[in-house]
This record gives C-alpha cells, sequence and structure tokens, in this order.
C-alpha cells in the first residue's frame, strides 16, 4: 500500500488504477476509497482512478486533531506530489464535493476538469437537510439509523434488487474519534466565497430526490461557479452515481474528454 506523507507528517494511503490520464475520485464523509469501489472500473477505459482514504479512514493514519476540507485538500496535494502528478482531474461527491471545492479553488494548478456531485458549498448559504432527516440519522438504535441512511442513499426500488454490501454507509474501521472530526469538517464547510475563483471547467451533479444533502444545492454551486454546467439525475437519491451509474458514469466522462478539448 503506497502512502503519501502530509505536511503535518500523517501518512496518507492512496490507490490507483487503470491507465490514462489521472482522474481523482473524492469519497464522501467517514468513508474510505471503498466508497467507489463498485463504480470505479466506469471510467479506466479512458483513465486511471487515484483514490485514498481520507486520515482518520482506512490504511491512513487516524491522529485526533482538527480536520477540515481545507486540509483533506491538502493531502489530496500531497498525493499528487508522491506521484508526480502535476495536475489531475477531479471528482468528488458528498463531503468529497466540498472537499474538491477547496482544492480546485486553493490550487487551481493542480486541477484539470471537476465534476461536482451530491455536494454542497456549505455555510449559510448551502441547503441544510431537514430535521427529519436528521432525527432519523440520529436514533439511538444503531440498525435503524444505519437503514435509514441506506434509505436516503438509495430507491427502495434499487435495495430490492442490490442486497449488498453497500460501502456508501461509512468505515467501520474508523476510531470514534476520526468520525466526529470528519462530520465537524463537514460542517464547518463554507466555500461560498471561493466559488466565483474556481477556473476549472466544471460539471455539478445531484439526484433529483436527495434529501440528505438537498437537491437545492445544486444550482447553487452551479450558479455561483463561473461556466459550470448542471445535469439532475431524476428519480435518484444521494448515491446517484452507484445506482445510476450507467448515466452518471458515461456523462462525467464525456464532460472530462470535452474539457480536455477546451483551449
Amino acid at each position: 500500500m503506497p502512502y503519501a506523507t502530509a505536511p503535518d507528517g500523517t501518512h496518507i494511503a492512496y490507490q490507483v488504477e487503470g491507465e490514462g490520464v489521472p482522474l481523482v475520485l473524492l469519497a464522501g464523509q467517514a468513508n474510505s476509497h471503498l466508497w467507489w469501489e463498485t463504480v470505479r472500473a466506469d471510467f479506466h477505459p479512458a483513465r486511471s482512478t487515484l483514490t485514498l482514504d481520507y486520515r482518520g479512514t482506512g490504511d491512513s493514519d487516524k491522529p485526533d486533531t482538527p480536520h477540515s476540507t481545507e486540509l483533506f485538500a491538502q493531502d489530496v496535494v500531497a498525493v499528487l506530489d508522491d506521484l508526480g502528478i502535476e495536475r489531475a482531474d477531479v471528482y468528488g461527491t458528498s463531503m468529497g464535493g466540498r472537499v474538491a471545492q477547496q482544492l480546485a479553488a486553493r490550487h487551481p494548478r493542480r486541477v484539470g476538469a471537476l465534476v461536482l456531485g451530491c455536494t454542497s458549498p456549505g455555510g449559510p448559504h448551502g441547503i441544510e437537510r431537514g430535521d427529519d432527516v436528521r432525527q432519523a440519522l440520529a436514533q439511538p438504535h444503531a440498525g435503524a439509523a444505519r437503514q435509514a441512511l441506506l434509505e436516503f442513499m438509495y430507491t427502495p426500488r434499487w435495495l430490492a434488487d442490490h442486497p449488498g454490501p453497500h460501502h456508501t454507509l461509512g468505515d467501520p474501521r474508523m476510531p470514534a474519534h476520526s468520525r466526529r472530526h470528519h462530520l465537524a469538517a463537514s460542517d464547518r464547510h463554507d466555500a461560498w466565497d471561493l466559488l466565483p475563483s474556481i477556473s476549472a471547467p466544471t460539471l455539478v451533479l445531484h439526484g433529483t430526490d436527495d434529501v440528505l444533502n438537498p437537491t437545492a444545492n445544486a444550482p447553487l454551486l452551479a450558479d455561483r461557479i463561473p461556466g459550470a454546467r448542471l445535469h439532475l439525475i431524476p428519480d435518484t437519491r444521494h448515491a446517484y452515481f452507484e445506482e445510476a451509474r450507467t448515466h452518471a458514469s458515461p456523462l462525467v466522462l464525456d464532460f472530462l474528454t470535452t474539457a480536455s478539448h477546451q483551449p
């Protein structure tokens, strides 16, 4: 397992598969690279894929220190540096989309094209999930809370045909302090003032039925980032990228190919 070393000395595990122009895939909150396990091969006909285990997840170090989406973006840069990659396309979903915003705004020379999926600008301008969603996720019975999260991720018809395992429900290896740090990093994210500075060609994707990260965040991002395109995927929830992979993955590849030919 290769590791990069972040500026603060934290070791970040990463994974590279496929061949071709690199595409960085950034997972959701409290998840390792396994978030992308079922779909990353969709990109290999045209791209290599680069994932990482966020600090606190997978095989990366798990320091009990504050985390932030800006810090996670610095960890991505450390991985790119370790591989000698000057510039890569980036596809981030959920909290990974928040990290991708920080990366594209603060490290513009490292990002070619940008895809932001099921994510939010955060802060006072972001649209928060409803109290009913929060209460469902905070149920004291762990099994009930997990089932609620599963149903926020996928539609009932998809779950009926896909009993699992599901890799989008969190990394079971995470210690409690890492879970707290991830939640705080996502909650504190506020990229509103940074978004107009993003110069990378950008595609914003979202499922139309997402209540975990409300769909109303998608047009906020698309309107705030210069020249961004918006595409909503019908009848899908938070994990649209997996449930609607036959729609979403080709859409992303087509966008990246088009973006790479822009002057």
